[in-house]
Formats: structure tokens, sequence, C-alpha cells
């Protein structure tokens, strides 16, 4: 299988996915589309990966390559490629499926629990999770869920952290694809964000989280992709 990421910033790569791929004999290819590079044809790849990033879905005024993207992943969509998107990646997939994007009431940076929706319980993609389980996170944005999608999973601070749409499209608030080195890199592009006063903003060192953590953060995500494999 053909996987293709998009990345909208340096400091947020693709992290365990990339191992994912390798480990199951996928070739891997990128877009860095902040740099100007372009995205494929759409016979190109089989499985689309979009990442997250500091900017918002309407940024589109700084960020003109905005515009650019939510066609691509328009036309994804309708050609029906499996996708999963992270973070920004899930706003925008959610945008360009018609929902509506915009501030969370807090802002959720750090290590919460995210539990399963009876939806999520049943869905091909997800029924394999635990029912609960810890995620990283660091977002101050939400989706409304699409019409047409199931609401697969909620936290505390955001009730809206993934959905899937079709049974081909996954969008994550949170991320799954985290490492150690991947969250000290957004640790130090993101540093700012951390002297923000919130509920549910944790201090750096909780933030860097542990061994045991990411262990079961990147087991899920391993069960997560093997499931939207499947549907191929």
């Amino acid at each position: 299988m053909r996987l293709h990421y998009i990345q909208h910033e340096s400091f947020e790569g693709i992290g365990a996915i990339g191992g994912w791929a390798a480990q199951r004999g996928h070739s891997l290819s990128g877009t860095h589309i902040y740099r100007g590079e372009r995205l494929p044809g759409m016979e190109d790849f089989d499985f689309l990966v979009v990442m997250g990033g500091p900017m918002g879905v309407y940024d589109d005024k700084e960020y003109p390559w905005l515009n650019e993207e939510k066609r691509f992943l328009e036309s994804a969509v309708k050609a029906g490629k499996l996708t999963l998107g992270v973070c920004l990646g899930a706003q925008l997939l959610a945008n360009v499926l018609g929902a509506k994007v915009q501030k969370n009431p807090v802002k959720e940076i750090g290590w919460y629990a995210v539990s399963l929706t009876p939806l999520g319980w049943d869905s091909p993609a997800f029924k394999d999770l635990p029912a609960t389980f810890n995620a990283f996170h660091w977002h101050g944005d939400t989706f409304a869920i699409p019409q047409g999608a199931l609401h697969i999973a909620s936290s505390e601070a955001c009730p809206n952290q993934a959905f899937i749409y079709e049974d081909r499209v996954v969008g994550l608030q949170f991320h799954m694809e985290s490492t150690p080195e991947s969250v000290e890199t957004i640790v130090k592009g993101c540093s700012a964000e951390l002297l923000e006063k919130g509920e549910y903003i944790q201090e750096a060192d909780k933030v860097l989280g542990t061994a045991a953590l990411f262990s079961e953060l990147n087991k899920n995500l391993h069960t997560l992709l093997n499931a939207m494999e499947a549907q191929t």
C-alpha cells in the first residue's frame, strides 16, 4: 500500500506512523505543503494521512495553500481514499465535509483520557481499542461532527474527539502518533502556549510524558491503523 502524508509545519511530523508503515511494508511519501511542495495525483497514493499544525482551518489569508489543500482533500474524499486526519488534519476534513470548526471552550494540552462512544464500540476501525485510553492533545480548536459521519470519541475537555465518515475517513482531534522525540519538538516549537493558564494545560514535565504513556499510545495507534488498512 502507498501511504502519503501532508505535513503543515516542520515540528509536526508523522511520528510513529512512519514506523507502522515500514513494519507493514508500505511505501511512504509526503508533501511538506508549507514549503510549497506539490500535492500528489489521486492515482499516486492509497492511504492519505493529514497531520496537525499550529494554524487554523480559516487562516487562509496567512497560509494561502490551505485553500488548495481543502480542494485536494475534498477530491480525496470523493475518490473514496482511505484517509486519516490528525488534529488540524481532522479539522480540515470536517471542514470540507461541511462541518463547522471553531474555538473549543478551553485549550487541551497534555495527556488526557479519551473515551469511545457507543458508536465507537461498534465501529470496525475503533472496536478493538480500549473503551477509555490516554492520548496526547495539543489543540485550541474543535470540529463539529460532519453530517453523515459517526461521533466516535470524546474527552472531558472536548466532546468531539473523533469521527468516521463512510468507514474510510477518520478524524482524530487527539494525537496517537506522538513519540518522545516528536513531543519534545512540539514543546520547543510551541512553548509559549505552555505558559498560558488553563484547567487542561499541563506543565512541560507532564506534557513530555512517560515511556508507559507512549507505549500505550503507539500500541493503540497500530490497532487503529491495522483496522483501517483492513478496509482497503
